[in-house]
């Protein structure tokens, strides 16, 4: 049985890299995963005083992780680390303290850019926050996808085949990783 893998995507853009990446990452996986993407387009704001009560909306996406055997974060950078929006689902999935619903899953960190560093410090910021609230983080290999603006075509579909190689051997040794360090 493929092991679910929620992949959860840092951008709101309509037409964002990141979200045609995650989708790439879908079509790339080995049989051994099943790719769920999750965007974050309808969660509120994180706010410690609606914990006693929290808001469907984050109800719903800590069942989504609880659900999941494992976690992709696929995020672009911006001003040199995670977008906010990526922070503030952190915040909503990994309280109430003590219950985070990223323990015990193994996590993958994808960072891209169009430009030439390809997330790198987006992705560095993602392993600085995450230890203390999740599973174990795959370390090796790292995956910063550079120059991705133009990697796509009018579908959304990925076009680039170095990038396409890089992809696909990444998510086959997260694929392993995840195997490796479920449950």
């Amino acid at each position: 049985m493929a092991h679910q893998v929620l992949v959860i995507v840092g951008s709101l853009r309509k037409e964002a890299f990141t979200l045609k990446l995650a989708r790439a990452f879908a079509k790339l996986a080995p049989a051994s995963l099943k790719l769920d993407i999750a965007t974050l387009h309808e969660l509120s704001f994180f706010n410690q005083d609606l914990e006693a009560n929290p808001p469907a909306d984050w109800v719903a996406f800590r069942e989504k992780i609880q659900k999941a055997d494992a976690v992709l974060f696929v995020t672009p950078e911006y001003n040199r680390s995670i977008p906010g929006v990526l922070k503030n689902a952190i915040d909503v999935a990994s309280r109430p303290p003590g219950k985070s619903s990223f323990l015990g899953k193994p996590i993958g960190i994808v960072g891209n850019s169009p430009g030439p560093l390809g997330g790198v410090c987006a992705a560095m910021n993602l392993k600085q926050i995450l230890p203390g609230y999740c599973g174990p983080i795959m370390q090796q290999p790292e995956i910063y996808l550079t120059q991705v603006g133009d990697a796509f075509d009018a579908n959304g579909d990925l076009v680039k085949d170095a990038l396409k190689t890089v992809m696909t051997q990444y998510i086959e040794k997260f694929a392993a990783f995840v195997e490796r360090n479920k449950g």
